[in-house]
């Protein structure tokens, strides 16, 4: 009995303790900030707030304004998995070993810890859904939302394309078609702005709705949730009244719609990609009716999604959430709407490799305006980590943007570092600097020198000419070079 009261006594005298302890775990869970990722496929930074006044973005426009805008950030390669793959970990794509659609990365890397893992290792509710890294998603969120458990969702919404594409469907399954041959027949018209279905039937538009729904039922615990919006991806299907923003009449083909003088035939592209939709020919360019309908079509699509993201930044503040929430939109990787004669992505070219990077950060001791350094996708894990106060893996193989953040003309690197592969044993390793970009395509096996390109960003920032064999250009061409082969051999 003595013992008893002895113990009774104890958690008597503890018992401030104890309530302190509550208290201040309760307050290290409400200090840490939350974190809301905007993942959109295929957007290119042609958007207002980028200068593009055509574009009707406004809630990207006020995300901006209230955010760091990163004028010049770069992926790592550009097409969908690796870029996203290399976001998600840290890694530069020869690193993480993945290079195309395929590849699964628990294979190559399978210790890795992910961005979301990271998080919801310290403390985080880990909230995923839509398109974030590709199609499989790993086990590894508290909570991942399977947008089409929910919704009634179809690629198309006119009467004409849904018989349409339930024609090829059954026309692939007679043919015995199965994996991408089977995807590719079954493949509609590349676009579609006649629907007046309500935006919920679109994937996008009910993902935003869970979205919101996740949002109003958070709780004091902190989050880290991202939101893979899928638009301005191919088909280019919106509905109507994002179509309507814009006039056809002047939609008008890019400057620059003819390949670029004496680039190699390495770092062109057929754009296959757009070719197995329905209306695109198998060889050859587009015509320019159809090539105008298909920059209206992306242009909707760019609209549908700021839109969406409207709402979602409204929920957010309606919520109470905004003032300690950190707010990222990035865009997986640029697209080609006819430069240089090509569609889609799938190379090393400005267009392809540049892309709209935003971050707002929450806190007096941050800036907003917009900075011109030279910054990839890469560096997003370190940031996200620094501006939380958590450690940052060692495998982490970017910079944290944070100095940026808080003084967007603070010291940065030159160069930015992209890749693209060819044809099983070829990677074009390309650099970026503010006056030019430099790109070595490289036989994997052999280490020859396949081609190279020259382009002179001051002179010519479409990069309409390769002017690697002017002999003005060779200096800064062999330090480029020496830099390029540094950066590839780490």
């Amino acid at each position: 009995m003595k013992f008893v009261l002895k113990l009774e006594n104890i958690h008597l005298f503890l018992l401030p303790f104890y309530f302190y302890l509550f208290f201040a775990l309760c307050a290290d869970a409400q200090s840490k900030p939350n974190i809301l990722i905007l993942a959109i496929d295929d957007l290119r930074p042609e958007l207002a707030c980028y200068g593009a006044s055509h574009i009707h973005s406004p809630n990207v426009d006020r995300l901006a304004a209230t955010s760091m805008q990163f004028d010049q950030a770069y992926a790592q390669q550009a097409v969908c998995l690796p870029s996203r793959i290399s976001l998600f970990t840290g890694m530069r794509p020869n690193s993480t070993g993945v290079h195309d659609l395929q590849t699964k990365f628990r294979d190559t890397i399978p210790q890795v810890v992910t961005l979301p893992q990271h998080f919801s290792n310290n403390g985080y509710k880990t909230i995923g859904m839509g398109k974030v890294y590709h199609d499989e998603q790993w086990n590894e969120w508290s909570e991942w939302i399977d947008v089409k458990k929910y919704a009634p969702l179809s690629t198309y919404h006119s009467k004409e394309n849904r018989e349409l594409q339930k024609k090829l469907i059954s026309e692939a399954k007679q043919k015995g078609l199965k994996g991408r041959p089977y995807r590719r027949y079954v493949s509609g018209p590349a676009y579609e702005g006649s629907s007046a279905a309500p935006e919920r039937n679109y994937h996008d538009g009910a993902m935003t709705d869970l979205a919101i729904k996740a949002l109003k039922e958070a709780d004091d615990q902190p989050f880290f949730m991202v939101v893979g919006y899928k638009k301005p991806h191919l088909p280019f299907v919106a509905p109507k009244k994002y179509w309507d923003l814009y006039d056809p009449d002047k939609i008008q083909l890019p400057d620059n719609y003819y390949p670029s003088k004496e680039a190699p035939s390495v770092a062109q592209m057929t754009w296959g990609e757009l070719r197995a939709y329905s209306g695109i020919p198998a060889k050859g360019p587009v015509d320019s009716l159809t090539a105008r309908q298909l920059i209206h079509g992306y242009y909707a699509c760019v609209s549908f999604v700021d839109a969406l993201i409207g709402r979602l930044l409204d929920a957010l503040k309606e919520q109470g959430l905004d003032d300690n929430t950190i707010v990222v939109l990035w865009g997986d990787h640029g697209w080609k709407l006819g430069e240089h004669a090509m569609w889609c992505k799938h190379t090393n070219y400005e267009m392809d490799a540049r892309v709209p990077l935003i971050i707002k950060a929450p806190n007096d001791r941050y800036s907003s305006g917009r900075s011109s350094a030279l910054v990839e996708l890469v560096d997003l894990y370190p940031t996200l980590c620094e501006l939380a106060g958590l450690d940052t893996p060692s495998d982490c193989e970017g910079t944290s943007l944070v100095s940026l953040i808080k003084n967007p003309a603070a010291e940065w690197t030159e160069y930015a570092y992209s890749q693209y592969p060819r044809r099983g044993t070829i990677m074009g390793y390309s650099i970026k600097s503010k006056e030019c970009r430099y790109t070595e395509w490289i036989n994997e096996i052999s280490g020859a020198m396949v081609a190279r390109e020259y382009y002179d960003h001051v002179k010519d920032p479409n990069e309409n000419k390769n002017v690697v064999k002017e002999a003005s250009y060779f200096s800064n061409i062999n330090r480029l070079s020496a830099l390029l082969n540094k950066q590839r051999k780490q």
